[in-house]
């Protein structure tokens, strides 16, 4: 069965993690094309500000206190969506949180803890939302990583969580084809991220925490995300590092592993002492703020990201770029004949 999905501005769309960070940078996003929109995060008060926001702004917007880790919740964001709007498009699926130290150091309650909100917060909302959408249409999103290709020390959890992100996520579009149910299944992987992220993980070391380069801006992340609730994508990478990180892996999984051995500790972590230490894996954290506080370059733009999502008029550009060089070399060519 043919996908078809609305323009943004006839859609409700479901945000879960959406007080921070890429949520709240895809909420504003979609408000502002003119989509209703249901706001979750487990942190009531940072909801209420944004609810107040966008609808000074002229949004349709509610918000729900939920733990996406708890299924009851999750189905609770669906029934509060289904009761005020009376159906929704596009549920996407954005809650997540870290931790940084050695495997071997981290408590099985903080693992199960990360895995409950990064795996099984997106497989619940994944499976309710595709219950519905069977019958109606739409798009289902779901926040991965260059880590769900790669992974690297300090955050091995957290690797471990976006992997099997996109083995579910894989196996679940897979199963919609299959029963030729009208629903598109993206992945998006982002690189690093200038979010609130670093604050918001538990930190098991004695450092302050910082995210490897490039790092993008996250309205490069809601400007995708936003892409695939209008257009079927399998999977978007958000900057052409995470597909160059995912490629080499595939490639050359050795060389990635001798890279990251060497390099990457010590490029998640500063020479400043640890600020914090619990983060927001168990409690909210503070929240209301897209933006984190990286310290290095931080890329507004990924052209790569941007040319996939517009094959079309990339080909037209680079095409119109290559005749430009071509007459260019031609006439220089003529010119030295000339001379």
């Amino acid at each position: 069965m043919a996908i078809s999905l609305k323009p943004l501005h006839e859609q409700v769309i479901v945000i879960t993690g959406a007080s921070s960070g890429i949520g709240l940078a895809t909420a504003r996003a979609a408000a502002k094309e003119g989509a209703k929109l249901v706001l979750a995060s487990r942190n009531g008060e940072a909801l209420t500000q944004i609810e107040q926001e966008l609808k000074q702004e002229g949004a349709e917007v509610i918000h729900v206190v939920a733990d996406v880790g708890n299924r009851e919740d999750v189905q609770r964001i669906a029934k509060t969506t289904i009761d005020r709007f009376g159906h929704f498009d596009t549920w996407i699926n954005d809650a997540g949180i870290s931790m940084y130290g050695k495997l071997a150091d981290i408590s099985e309650e903080d693992n199960r803890r990360l895995f409950d909100t990064n795996f099984w917060g997106v497989v619940s909302g994944s499976l309710i939302a595709a219950d519905y959408l069977r019958k109606h249409g739409g798009a289902i999103i779901n926040l991965g990583s260059e880590l769900s290709d790669v992974a690297i020390p300090l955050q091995g959890m957290y690797s471990a969580s976006k992997h099997a992100v996109k083995g579910f996520t894989d196996s679940l579009r897979m199963e919609l084809m299959e029963d030729e149910a009208p629903v598109s299944v993206t992945l998006i992987k982002p690189a690093g991220i200038n979010t609130p992220y670093p604050d918001h993980a538990k930190n098991y070391t004695e450092h302050e925490l910082t995210l490897p380069p490039p790092v993008y801006e996250p309205e490069e992340v809601a400007n995708a995300i936003l892409h695939a609730a209008t257009h079927p994508e399998r999977e978007i990478y958000v900057g052409g590092a995470s597909k160059m990180m995912s490629s080499l892996n595939k490639f050359a999984p050795g060389l990635v592993d001798w890279v990251n051995k060497k390099f990457m500790t010590g490029m998640q972590v500063r020479d400043t002492a640890a600020r914090h230490h619990e983060g927001s894996l168990h409690e909210p954290g503070e929240d209301g703020h897209v933006h984190g506080n990286h310290k290095g370059y931080v890329r507004k733009k990924s052209l790569y990201t941007r040319a996939t999502m517009h094959p079309v008029v990339t080909g037209a550009v680079v095409a119109a770029a290559s005749a430009a060089a071509i007459a260019y070399l031609g006439s220089k060519r003529r010119n030295n004949n000339r001379s």
